[in-house]
Order: C-alpha cells, then sequence, then structure tokens
C-alpha cells in the first residue's frame, strides 16, 4: 500500500488537533489590554502544545517519507500514536484554565510520555517493516533525543505535584530539544 493516504488522514487530525486547541482561546468582551492577563495560562499552554504538535508533524512527514511502503501495523501504530496526540488538546485545555495547577500538569505528561512512546512504536514498526537495512534505521542512530524525552516526561509527571513550574520547565525543554527538525533522515535520503 502507498503512503499516501496515510500521511494525508494523519496531517488531517493533526490540523483538526491545532484547531481544537485554538478555539480554547476565548474573546474577551472589553477592548482592554488588562482583559488579556486571565487569558496568559490558557495561551502559553496554547502555544507549548501547538509547538509540540507542530514538531510531530514535522517528524513524522520525515519518518514517512523514508519508508517505502504502508502495511498494516504501521497503519495501527499510526493510529494509537494520533490518538494520544488528539489528547493534547484536553490536557493542554484543563492545564490553561487552571493556571498550570499540579494534577493537569502532571496529566499532560502523561499524554507527552505515551505519545513520545507511541512515536516511538510507530518508528520501531517502520523500521521493522521496511527489513534490517532500512534507512529509518540507518537515519535514527542511537536516537538520543527520544531516549531523552521519555525520561524527561518521566521526571516531570511526578515533579508536577512538587512543583508545577518545575514540570513545565522540563516540557519546555524537551520541546526546545526537537524544535530543530530532525535532519538525521534528511541526510540520508539526499545521500
Amino acid at each position: 500500500m502507498g503512503k499516501g493516504r496515510l500521511e494525508a488522514f494523519s496531517d488531517g487530525v493533526l490540523a483538526i488537533i491545532i484547531t481544537i486547541m485554538v478555539l480554547e482561546l476565548k474573546v474577551p468582551h472589553e477592548p482592554d489590554l488588562s482583559q488579556l492577563t486571565p487569558l496568559l495560562p490558557v495561551f502559553l499552554s496554547y502555544a507549548l502544545s501547538f509547538v509540540y504538535v507542530g514538531i510531530y508533524w514535522n517528524n513524522h512527514h520525515h519518518m514517512l517519507h523514508a519508508s517505502h511502503r504502508v502495511t498494516g501495523p504501521m497503519l495501527w501504530a499510526n493510529l494509537h500514536l494520533l490518538f494520544w496526540l488528539s489528547l493534547i488538546p484536553f490536557t493542554t485545555g484543563w492545564m490553561g484554565e487552571n493556571h498550570f495547577a499540579p494534577l493537569p500538569s502532571s496529566l499532560y505528561g502523561v499524554v507527552l510520555l505515551m505519545a513520545a512512546i507511541a512515536y516511538f512504536i510507530l518508528q520501531q514498526t517502520i523500521i521493522a517493516s521496511q527489513g534490517p537495512d532500512s534507512l529509518l534505521k540507518k537515519a535514527v542512530g542511537s536516537d538520543w533525543k527520544g531516549k531523552l524525552s521519555p525520561a524527561f516526561y518521566a521526571v516531570a509527571i511526578p515533579a508536577a505535584f512538587w512543583s508545577p513550574w518545575v514540570a513545565q520547565a522540563l516540557y519546555v525543554a524537551v520541546a526546545l530539544i526537537w524544535l530543530v527538525p530532525d535532519r538525521r533522515i534528511e541526510r540520508m535520503l539526499s545521500s
């Protein structure tokens, strides 16, 4: 099976996720700048989640670009990833509306951790379907970012109960690590 439908479906789901998140930003009824202050936590959680969804979209695109065909297990692994990403709007809204309170901040980390695990499963499923000499396997290499991210989430989830700001700092740190698109796949494709 070709990969075009998988890419198109995934792109559509990610676009809907971003759209749902932005709908949480309620427009103030007064034309006063002070009316924006209560919206700051909601906006900050939206901005962080927007970056995360963008990171997943970008890396998902590169990962699928390195594959030649789509298999049934890849379709299910991709749906598993989209499931966890589809929960980002809920946890984003809950966290923002409650000013980064411990439980919503922790649950946000759980969703990020599960999305990272789902992404890893998809990556390994693609590698398995493409064979031991696959382009993706060569490109991924040691995957230090892929290993460091879940570790940060695993620390941030309980840290949210001690200090939600520590958890937020860890979430931002992971986003910053991934902000630069993964060029390993591009380098492998061009060589």
